[in-house]
């Protein structure tokens, strides 16, 4: 990709992204606490990540905002309609804060 302009670059990151966000609202069997003890992190974290740029940019996005952006709806209610209760391994084997 070293050969790509900048903005043909940022346009194929941008549908990766996109692709990826996709992909994690068409999978909500996959828990949060699962993406974060095999791959180190998960959609708050990219909803994170989403807010860290804009700041960076200036431009006004919201924590709220940011989530909705990632989980395809309300953070709230992607938790109620699909967040389990994690298992003991899985709470075992979490990272906890700053791990991620």
């Amino acid at each position: 990709m070293t050969d790509l302009d900048d903005k043909t670059r940022t346009e194929l990151e941008a549908a990766a992204f996109r692709r990826l966000v996709a992909h994690l609202q068409a999978r909500t069997d996959v828990q949060n606490i699962e993406l974060m003890n095999m791959a180190g992190f998960c959609r708050n974290c990219l909803s994170n990540w989403l807010l860290d740029a804009a700041k960076e940019r200036a431009v006004p996005l919201t924590k709220d905002a940011s989530r909705e952006a990632v989980y395809g709806m309300p953070y709230e209610e992607w938790k109620a309609r699909h967040q389990s209760e994690a298992t003991p391994e899985q709470k075992a084997a979490f990272p906890g804060p700053g791990g991620h």
